[in-house]
């Protein structure tokens, strides 16, 4: 039997500079939005851009790569897993969250200094 995988792969750009968290003994994580985008005609024959925003979180060694690399609008091609999260708000309703956790991060622009 053929093994599933849960692989994502994107090339987009960064909506806004990562947000690092340093937990115990200096493990890291990074949260940050990437923005996708696809192109198709309407019905009328006009070109129609169809852009999709991804929530993204890096780990230890690939958060700290984040970190140095990533700023709002750098473009970056990233792999990684879907995750689905849950949570409960202050008002009791409870929230679902898709998020790619990345196992790589490749930027084709320079981090901003």
């Amino acid at each position: 039997m053929t093994t599933l995988s849960n692989n994502v792969q994107l090339i987009g750009y960064a909506g806004k500079d990562p947000e690092v968290k340093k937990f115990d003994k200096d493990r890291k994580m990074a949260r940050f939005s990437m923005a996708t985008s696809s192109y198709y005609y309407n019905q009328k024959g006009e070109r129609v851009e169809d852009t999709q925003w991804h929530q993204l979180v890096a780990w230890g060694k690939t958060a700290e790569v984040v970190e140095k690399i990533v700023r709002k609008g750098s473009e970056i091609a990233i792999t990684g897993k879907l995750t689905n999260r849950t949570y409960e708000d202050k008002d009791g309703n409870t929230r679902y969250f898709v998020e790619v956790v990345l196992n790589q991060i490749h930027t084709f622009s320079k981090a901003a200094s």
